[in-house]
């Protein structure tokens, strides 16, 4: 063990020694979560679902090129950041996890699973938790719960976890939420959900560190509307590729890119407005009239916007047909 692993172990130590079994102004995030790999691109991904408002700012944790971390139970949320900076050492999850339930006094309550860049995984529950609890290993993943109506949970989430194998790795940890709450899930129901995805390897850019944060806070359907805003966060990529494309002067994968986009979300009047801007700007105003005069109808603020936009350089028409535009 290095000197440098040796002082963040030392400080952890530090921090926790005086830690009680749990505070009463801790959540008590009772739960269902994943944390996952891909073994082919190298992503990682941690999910959560739980009868607990805004639940995935305490359970799930990632770090790029490091590993992911779910803590739940009656939780200490210092485990995500913790375990990741024993990670980034080199530790290995196993490793990383053990040394820090070695220090928690309350280790019999908590639940903590750690999953690291190599696909090394790990997982704990305390006895104590409340039933039904449980956690599974597999390869390259982990999946944990308590207070769960039946048993079962954690095998039907690994079970589709494996099925939905080759599909992207988001998709698998979806999947397998689903899997949980098929058969019961959270004794006291559904309120929210979140995933991240982070890149297997480090990028050095903490503000860029994830390639999927999405979360519910509260809604009584917090899966389907999580996978809803996955949904959502695909088809913004396709803008985003159509956009590159544009820059590129490549129409034909720009166009292609957009109309997935809309293919995916057909009411999403923002899609819309910019493949109509995108097509107004490279020669082709009569198709993107007919869209804007409709989304103008409906809305006359996209209008105004519309008149600010040659000031930006968005808009490069010529002075006639921004006339045109903006008699619609």
């Amino acid at each position: 063990m290095n000197k440098a692993t040796l002082l963040i172990l030392s400080a952890i130590a530090a921090v926790t020694a005086s830690a009680q079994v749990y505070r009463s102004a801790s959540p008590l995030v009772h739960t269902f979560s994943i944390v996952a790999r891909d073994s082919t691109t190298g992503e990682m991904a941690a999910a959560v679902q739980s009868h607990w408002f805004s639940v995935g700012t305490s359970v799930i944790w990632g770090e790029a090129g490091v590993g992911v971390v779910a803590t739940q139970s009656f939780i200490d949320k210092s485990y995500g950041p913790k375990g990741l900076a024993l990670m980034k050492q080199g530790i290995d999850a196993k490793k990383a996890l053990d040394s820090l339930l070695l220090l928690d006094g309350g280790r019999e309550v908590r639940q903590v699973a750690f999953l690291d860049a190599k696909g090394a995984v790990s997982g704990f529950t305390g006895k104590n938790c409340i039933q039904y609890a449980s956690d599974m290993q597999g390869a390259n993943f982990s999946v944990q719960s308590n207070m769960m109506l039946t048993n079962e949970v954690c095998n039907a989430m690994a079970a589709a976890f494996r099925a939905s194998y080759g599909k992207p790795l988001a998709e698998r940890v979806l999947a397998a939420l689903d899997g949980a709450q098929s058969v019961g899930g959270d004794i006291r129901g559904m309120q929210a959900a979140a995933m991240i995805v982070v890149p297997g390897s480090a990028n050095n850019q903490p503000w860029n560190d994830k390639l999927i944060d999405v979360r519910v806070d509260d809604n009584p359907q917090p899966i389907e509307e999580l996978r809803r805003l996955y949904n959502l966060y695909i088809a913004y990529q396709h803008m985003n590729n159509g956009d590159l494309a544009t820059e590129k002067n490549d129409m034909v994968t720009a166009m292609n890119e957009y109309h997935a986009a809309m293919k995916m979300f057909p009411e999403n009047v923002e899609m819309q407005y910019w493949t109509a801007i995108t097509l107004a700007n490279n020669n082709r105003l009569s198709e993107a009239l007919p869209t804007l005069k409709k989304i103008f109808k409906a809305d006359n603020n996209w209008k105004e916007l519309t008149r600010r936009l040659p000031a930006a350089g968005l808009l490069t028409v010529s002075k006639e047909d921004l006339e045109k535009i903006m008699r619609l």
